[in-house]
């Protein structure tokens, strides 16, 4: 095991000194004729100009990019981009945890991990999308990712920039446009063969690509931000219209989502503090019946300052959820109604230019003990019942062109689901899931 990953880190390496100064050309940059790094400190972190250019609708583009008609009252106007905004990525990757899972193999190598397709650009004058499609080798199969489609216009407000737009979106969070909240959050970069912890707030990912959702933001003088979106269960994979069964979530009318946000943006500092939120009724395997309530608000910060060509970058959210659990208490998965679990997440990176970065993070969950809820089970199940984890990742990642992501992650692990040993009353420490995760990521 040593060996593979001497061998990994060794081809990091060499790619990182060896490979040629280049532009990474993703569609985004085919479209507008820019570089990864004119709206990246290095993907997915937007720099201010990459904030922008999400506000408006992924829409601007060259001034020869595209095939244009004049519009009037009775002549139906066209705006298209002269060649179609596709692009792809391929992702290997190569994981180890301290200790083996039961009865399977470690040092696990993906070629691929996941292959993903993107129709992302400018549909028009003032529509865009980000739209990816992913296959997933454990799956062995394609099937929707996170999806934000825009429409987008800029007007005035008491002698400022308005900027007013909608959102079509499958994914709570994916159409902010900071990197502290969950969709685009740190890290970065994650396995899908190492254990993780079983409790997290719904709104850290839970309804991604469950759902769908249709919302409105608005930003005044590039400082004051608001979005507001409506969700309802889209399960995929699924007959439709939808019975509900064997799902773990099944929207009762809507589910509110809120987003709040101040930013400040200076030549060398750009501050952001919000909050957001979601509110939701489920039934869990079924459409009618008992509904279990959901309540998630947040608090988020992003920091980033400029040194010469360098960034340092300090992020955190906090998540607090309450819930009342009427319908699984009715089912008997769980042994009291009222449980909350509270959320932080914290991590400070140093940008190198945009060839090198390294990062640290911090991360803790704790809330209502049940044992029901969190039952034992090897590596994934709680001993006591407790949704207790706490840990902490290191990450180093080279750019050798600016398509071209490879990473080094380690995440370490003083608490899992409740104890630091044995956790899962199998036998499994929580160190046992520390992990090394290592990641190469084409991007064309």
């Amino acid at each position: 095991m040593g060996k593979s990953i001497s061998l990994w880190l060794f081809v990091l390496i060499v790619l990182s000194i060896l490979a040629p100064q280049a532009e990474a050309v993703p569609s985004y940059a085919r479209q507008t004729g820019l570089s990864c790094n004119g709206c990246h400190y290095t993907p997915p972190e937007l720099n201010p100009a990459g904030r922008l250019f999400k506000l408006y609708g992924y829409i601007d583009k060259m001034k020869d990019g595209g095939i244009t008609a004049e519009s009037n009252k009775r002549e139906a106007g066209l705006d298209l981009l002269r060649v179609l905004p596709l692009s792809a990525w391929l992702e290997a990757s190569f994981t180890n945890t301290k200790t083996p899972q039961p009865g399977t193999q470690n040092g696990n190598v993906e070629f691929p991990q996941d292959i993903s397709l993107f129709l992302a650009g400018a549909w028009s004058t003032h529509i865009g999308s980000f739209l990816q499609v992913t296959y997933d080798t454990q799956g062995d199969h394609f099937s929707m990712d996170n999806t934000d489609i825009r429409y987008a216009r800029i007007k005035k407000l008491a002698g400022k920039e308005w900027v007013v737009g909608l959102t079509l979106n499958n994914n709570p969070t994916v159409e902010d446009l900071w990197n502290s909240t969950p969709a685009w959050g740190y890290p970065f970069i994650a396995s899908d063969v190492a254990p993780g912890p079983t409790a997290a707030p719904i709104i850290q990912g839970a309804l991604g690509q469950d759902v769908g959702g249709l919302g409105a933001y608005t930003m005044w003088d590039q400082h004051l931000y608001f979005a507001g979106t409506l969700y309802r269960s889209s399960h995929i994979g699924t007959p439709e219209p939808t019975t509900g069964q064997d799902l773990a979530f099944n929207i009762r009318g809507v589910a509110p989502y809120w987003r709040l946000a101040w930013q400040q943006d200076g030549i060398k500092n750009n501050f952001e503090v919000g909050t957001y939120g979601i509110h939701m009724n489920s039934t869990p395997g079924a459409i009618t019946g008992l509904e279990d309530t959901y309540t998630d608000y947040g608090f988020d910060f992003q920091y980033d300052r400029t040194i010469g060509k360098d960034v340092l970058s300090w992020r955190g959210t906090y998540v607090r959820e309450n819930s009342a659990l009427a319908a699984t208490l009715a089912a008997g998965a769980a042994a009291v109604n009222n449980h909350h679990l509270d959320s932080f997440n914290t991590n400070a990176e140093y940008h190198f230019g945009n060839r090198y970065s390294a990062a640290l993070g911090w991360f803790t969950t704790s809330g209502t003990t049940d044992p029901l809820l969190f039952t034992p089970a090897p590596v994934t199940g709680s001993a006591n019942g407790s949704p207790k984890s706490r840990g902490y990742s290191l990450n180093f990642s080279v750019w050798p062109i600016q398509n071209l992501d490879l990473g080094l992650q380690y995440t370490g692990y003083t608490s899992f689901n409740g104890l630091a040993n044995n956790y899962d009353a199998a036998g499994r420490n929580a160190s046992g899931n520390n992990t090394v995760y290592l990641l190469a990521r084409f991007i064309f």
